[in-house]
């Protein structure tokens, strides 16, 4: 499995707006900016994440986006799984039921199941929150006297 650049920029975005979100509705350019994203490439992460209950947007003067629940809502594999529609590590575990006419008698089934099952509860271990937490560990850590 291999995360795409737009799930990498979807969260980077997001978690921007995370850290932001005490500043109101903030500009794509800003974003793009701070994250050193072609703005254009954001433009087209927007309606992805539009689709769904993750960001609120507002037009004009002081218009951009900023996000829809709390960062500690917003956990790495929903946000994942809406960019890259499937975190399955193969293609027979992308549909429930196993369509896969193998399925039965596939003697390494259980371990994809097994990678699957554990990539899914860690990324949905993980918040934007979390992330934004550990991220501020590390800076009080980093001090030089």
């Amino acid at each position: 499995m291999k995360i795409s650049t737009k799930g990498r920029y979807a969260l980077r975005m997001l978690l921007d707006l995370a850290e932001h979100q005490a500043d109101g509705f903030i500009a794509l350019k800003d974003v793009a900016e701070r994250q050193n994203i072609s703005k254009k490439y954001l433009e087209q992460i927007v309606p992805i994440l539009g689709k769904t209950d993750f960001l609120r947007t507002n037009r004009g003067f002081q218009g951009g986006y900023k996000l829809a629940r709390t960062p500690d809502k917003y956990t790495v594999g929903e946000i994942l799984r809406l960019t890259e529609s499937s975190l399955a590590p193969v293609a027979c575990l992308e549909h429930e039921p196993i369509e896969c006419e193998r399925s039965a008698e596939c003697a390494t089934l259980p371990v994809w199941q097994g990678l699957y099952r554990v990539v899914t509860e860690y990324l949905d271990g993980i918040t934007l929150q979390d992330i934004m937490d550990q991220q501020k560990e590390r800076h009080i850590d980093d001090y030089v006297i």
